[in-house]
């Protein structure tokens, strides 16, 4: 009888978070919304190309820790603050002057939170589920 080996629920859900992140910042804003938008002066596409570039590396630097060799604990734990840093400076921009979720003349109504906050529910409940397995041992 042979053994199959399940892929940890934990490590999977906040794999998703941090894939998502990886590529979510690109598949929002390399458009003519955002980076190929004529109005945005250089500096606001700098702004917007950095955090583009800071969701690809948060999302490998979480990817990173929770699969390399030799897991433990703390890469766990580095993985789940990886995999949500994103996600939670995104809500914390709102907190600025002057800022809003969309530009004019779109409702500033915060469309990102339809995949911000489910994102920082798949690394909470895959953090839950692999402290949980790490230890049952």
């Amino acid at each position: 009888m042979t053994v199959r080996r399940r892929l940890p629920l934990g490590r999977v859900l906040i794999s998703l978070s941090a894939a998502g992140t990886l590529i979510g910042a690109f598949a929002a804003d390399w458009n003519e919304t955002h980076i190929h938008n004529p109005a945005w002066p250089p500096h606001a596409k700098f702004h917007n190309a950095q955090t583009m570039s800071m969701g690809a590396g948060l999302g490998l630097a979480g990817l990173y820790h929770l699969w390399k060799p030799g897991r433990s604990r703390a890469s766990l734990d580095s993985a789940a603050i990886i995999a949500g840093l994103y996600g939670l400076t995104q809500l914390s921009a709102g907190l600025y002057p002057g800022t809003a979720s969309v530009d004019p003349p779109g409702q500033d109504n915060w469309p990102q939170l339809k995949y911000t906050l489910p994102s920082l529910g798949l690394v909470l409940l895959g953090y839950l589920a692999e402290r949980r397995r790490l230890a049952r041992g």
